[in-house]
Formats: structure tokens, sequence, C-alpha cells
């Protein structure tokens, strides 16, 4: 068993074999699944390769503890400390290279339709040699001639992408409400319990909205400062309540009879998150501001929080506490670069009108009825450990699943870089905030705010065209 194992996990890694899971007790894997997951893995290795060569302690550490530290940089010509090998400028090349990597693979499976051709069985396999390829073009990305000028563009380059790739995530959000609300209503028609789930759902997310705004306004304001917490705080959750009554008001229920308070429900949900997460990237504004009193709180540390907290007459920034929640960048790359290749997804991205559905009610609505958006069961061809789900046509699009990948490589690069504060980003002062974290994040906030309203006036705008949703 062992060594068939090993030969199934050679013929994935050196030929054109779906990659099974390690272990011979684990259950089978779909060949589309297993694809974008080893996909996933190339980027996330890169993601973490790029937030070690920001760390100054890693750096460090590396020239006390590695003998002949400063021959091996000379040897390599990296400088004398190896100074190109970190920092904002090496994360740019690495990144450089990994979105020319998928940059190269978007062109090479425009218009597949199978997983037959030659150029499927290279999408799906070839493990082994499409990591050395990557390895090649990440390192060869610090031979450009001309590394100002090249990095000069390349930031620009990186702003575009890294923007359409956070345009991305709000349609897929978005796109993700309104199929949400959609399923759950046509289970109305047959059961009354759905009515029950759609409130308790929309209640639920109304309640977390409400509660983040509020608990934003009792840390991150003060009674007699902080005026522009405020005033974004009141812009936001009054954002929150426009789209609510659009949602709801009898023009736009005319025309689209699913849209409801889910919908808006979950953006507002969002738009609280957003809203949270920007204002816990500002920078310091006067003196240490601190989230003492919650941090105190948190651990039941009472008279701690008496004798440091209360006296505090700062406005409140909770960075330091919070801001631990940055790291999830990564999951924000993988979540829309793995869904945006879903069929429905990609008509969505694409601004196609889908095909009819089967309005089949189902708590699991996001894939199809076999789990995933594909062919019946029947038709699917098995292997040692793998199941070929693409028999008769691709499950996602090839080509769009690494158009996304490339944008989630800028994505990547300017978020570790903290935007563009690049020459003072190091990791160690990744949660330390800055303006430029802070405006992206409020400006997507209202990007997809827009989105969600657009979708649901422009019916009532254009009512000759067809709209996706």
């Amino acid at each position: 068993m062992s060594a068939q194992c090993c030969a199934g996990q050679l013929a994935c890694c050196c030929g054109t074999a779906g990659c099974s899971l390690c272990c011979g007790c684990c259950p089978k894997i779909r060949q589309s699944r297993s694809t974008r997951f080893m996909y996933a893995l190339y980027f996330i290795l890169v993601a973490v390769l790029c937030c070690i060569m920001m760390s100054q302690t890693v750096a460090n550490e590396m020239k006390e503890h590695i003998p002949f530290y400063e021959d091996i940089c000379k040897g390599i010509k990296a400088g004398d400390t190896c100074e190109k090998l970190v920092g904002y400028s090496a994360v740019y090349r690495v990144c450089f290279g990994m979105a020319c990597f998928f940059f190269i693979f978007c062109l090479l499976t425009l218009n597949i339709n199978n997983s037959k051709s030659c150029r499927a069985y290279i999408h799906n396999g070839f493990w082994f040699f499409k990591l050395l390829l990557l390895g090649a073009m990440c390192s060869g990305a610090f031979f450009i001639p001309d590394q100002e000028t090249f990095l000069n563009a390349w930031r620009y380059v990186g702003a575009i992408g890294a923007f359409l790739f956070i345009g991305i995530q709000l349609i897929l959000l978005v796109e993700f409400a309104h199929k949400w609300n959609k399923n759950w209503t046509a289970g109305t028609t047959h059961n009354k319990l759905w009515y029950a789930a759609l409130s308790l759902v929309t209640l639920i997310m109304y309640s977390i909205a409400a509660g983040g705004l509020i608990l934003m306004a009792v840390f991150y304001t003060q009674k007699d400062g902080c005026m522009g917490n405020k005033i974004l705080l009141g812009v936001n959750g009054g954002l929150c309540v426009l789209i609510s009554l659009v949602a709801i008001s009898p023009c736009v229920q005319n025309r689209q009879p699913h849209s409801g308070l889910l919908q808006s429900g979950l953006i507002s949900c969002y738009v609280t998150y957003l809203t949270f997460s920007a204002l816990s990237s500002k920078p310091v504004e006067v003196g240490k501001l601190a989230l003492l009193g919650s941090m105190c709180l948190w651990h039941e540390y009472f008279h701690l929080w008496r004798k440091q907290c209360v006296s505090v007459s700062y406005c409140l920034n909770i960075r330091d506490a919070v801001n631990q929640e940055e790291p999830v960048f990564l999951q924000e790359c993988l979540f829309p670069s793995l869904t945006s290749t879903t069929r429905s997804s990609s008509d969505a991205l694409q601004g196609r009108h889908a095909a009819p559905e089967l309005e089949v009610a189902r708590c699991c609505f996001c894939f199809g009825p076999y789990g995933e958006d594909t062919e019946d069961p029947q038709n699917m061809k098995e292997g040692p450990g793998v199941i070929y789900d693409e028999k008769r046509s691709t499950v996602y699009s090839y080509s769009y699943f690494h158009g996304v990948f490339f944008l989630a490589s800028l994505y990547v690069m300017m978020t570790v870089t903290n935007w563009f504060n690049y020459e003072s980003a190091y990791i160690e002062t990744f949660f330390s905030g800055s303006w430029s974290i802070f405006w992206v994040k409020m400006a997507s906030c209202w990007m997809c705010v827009l989105l969600y309203l657009w979708t649901l006036v422009a019916p009532l705008c254009c009512p000759s065209r067809q709209f996706y949703v």
C-alpha cells in the first residue's frame, strides 16, 4: 500500500495524474479540488516567504547564527549583509515572479473546455516542475536590470492589481448575498420553516452589525473628542440603514422580488467589519492610545483596569490589541481566488446572466447538489485516491482561476509592504497601522455599499436589460 501511495504521489509530481491526499486512509478527493489546493499551497508558500523577507528579526538572527554569512551574501551578489534579500524591494521582486507565473498560466489555459487537452494536463499535473518554474521566476526577478525603474513602475502595477482584486472580493460578496437570499426564499414555497431560518439569520446579522457599531462608538470615541471616528461611524451606520430601506422599498420589491433584508444584513456586517478593521489600522494620533480597558476586562484584571484605564483621556485606538486579525489577508486572498472560479461566480465577474438554476433550497447552497458545480457522479472517472470529475467539461474556468491568483499576488505584495508606506514597512511594525491601510479599507467599505446599491437600483434604471441577480 505504501509503495502504491508513493508511486501515486510521484506520478502527481512528475506526470499528469491528479494529486491525492497523503494518507491511504483519507477519503478520495476530486481532481478539480486537488488542483486548486496545490496552487493555493504554492501561493501560501510564497506569501510566507514574503513575510520572512520583511522581518528584520529574521535577518539579524541569520547574520548572527549562520557561519560565513557575509561571504555567502557576497557570493550570491546580494550585498555585504544580504540587504537585497530583505525589505520591500525583495518582496516586490518575489511577488513579481509569482505574478508572472500565474499570468503565464492564465494565458496558457485560455478557452479550455475539458480536461483531456494537452494544456489541461499541464494545468492539472507536473507539480514538481511547476514548483521549479515558480522558484526560477521568483529568483530571476532579482537579476532584472535597472532595479530602481522596475520597482517604481511595478509599484503602480501592484496598486492597480490590488484594487482590482479588492473589487473582485466585493463583487463575489454581493453575488453571494443575492444567491443566499434567492435560494432560501425559494424554499419557502415548499416549507414555511425557511421563513424562520431567514428571519433568524437576518436578526443575527443585524444584531452583529448594530452591536459592532455600538462597541466601536464606546471604545473608539470619547465624549469630548474623536470627531473623525464619530463621523465615520455615523456615516457607515447611516449607509447600513440606507441599503436596508432601499432593499425593502416597494419599487425595488416590484422589480426584484428576491430582494430583502438578508442581503442588506450581510452587507451591513461586512461594512461593520471593514469599519472596525480600518479604525484599528489608524496610526497613533495623540500619545499612546489604548484599549487597556477592554484588554483588562477581557483578562478580568479589574484592578489593573481601574488603575490604568479610567484615566486615559485620549481617543481610544485598539490597534495594538486587536490588529492581530491582520494576518487574515491570506484568507481574504484565498477565499475569492478559489470561489471566483465556479461557473456562477465567473458569470457574475463577467457580468453575464447565468442559466436558470433549479431552485432547491439547501443550507449549503454554495455548491451544486453533488457538492460542487460538477457533472453527474455517474459520469466521473475514479483513480487511486482521486475522482476525475471533469471528464466531459471543466468544473471551473482555468484561465479565470489563474487570473484571480495573479491579482491576489499583487494584493499580497501591497499588503505585506504596507501599501504606500513601503520604505518603513517591516513585519514587526505591520500591526502599528498606517493611513494607507486605513483609507484602503474605508474605500473598500464604501465601494461595497455602492456595488450593492447598484444591484438594487440598476434594474429600475434599465428595465429592458436582463441582470444577473
